[in-house]
């Protein structure tokens, strides 16, 4: 009785740590983007800074991105899953997360030295870059990968395994569009907010959200 009772709050905690995920990953884009408007009220922007909009840019202006990514890289890190792959995978994305935060990207904003380590700003930037890539590369194996494991054999779980191949595939697609050569107004914020839209319906779905496409029968 005891053991079953561990194993329902297990899941319980589970559910609750994936819904924290997702929120975090689909509220970042627009608190962060709604700090830095409120700081452009009273302080100049550098030229060039609303065109050049990024997520990683308002690092320089609001404290939003620091907050929340910290936050639900944490948050990551201590997701077990239902495997120790779903912990190692999970974790590395975690990891990589937080290196988004320690390493600041270049822009506008940024001085010449930047980052908890105080390094050269193009350093910086190389490990930003390659830790975001890491960071939606991981969180879309896991939307694709191991969130659809386990039997399709109730309408749900069908239902659910559809919505985390679309999330998946539409964060691999926000990663390609990233680097095809057409430039728009703020094209990394755009991108970015796509991405975590995709990553943060995944987890939800994942996490049973409000009950949504709740089935016991499910993984």
């Amino acid at each position: 009785m005891s053991q079953c009772k561990s194993e329902d709050m297990e899941k319980i905690w589970m559910k609750r740590v994936r819904n924290l995920a997702g929120l975090m990953g689909m509220i970042l884009p627009w608190v962060s983007l709604l700090g830095a408007i409120l700081v452009a009220r009273t302080e100049g922007f550098p030229e060039g800074f609303w065109d050049l909009l990024s997520i990683s840019e308002t690092y320089y202006v609001t404290p939003p991105l620091v907050g929340i990514l910290t936050t639900a890289a944490v948050v990551l890190m201590c997701y077990k899953g239902y495997s120790t792959k779903d912990h190692v995978i999970s974790a590395l994305a975690g990891i990589f997360g937080l290196m988004i935060v320690l390493f600041p990207c270049n822009c506008p904003a940024a001085s010449d030295i930047v980052g908890f380590f105080q390094l050269p700003v193009k350093i910086s930037n190389i490990i930003h870059c390659a830790s975001a890539i890491a960071f939606f590369l991981l969180l879309s194996y896991m939307s694709l990968c191991q969130f659809t494991q386990g039997k399709d054999d109730t309408r749900n779980k069908h239902i659910k395994n559809i919505i985390f191949k679309i999330c998946g595939i539409g964060m691999l697609a926000s990663l390609a569009l990233m680097v095809i050569p057409v430039e728009f107004f703020a094209k990394t914020f755009i991108v970015e907010a796509i991405a975590l839209t995709f990553f943060g319906v995944s987890w939800l779905v994942k996490g049973e959200f409000l009950g949504l496409l709740s089935d016991e029968k499910s993984n």
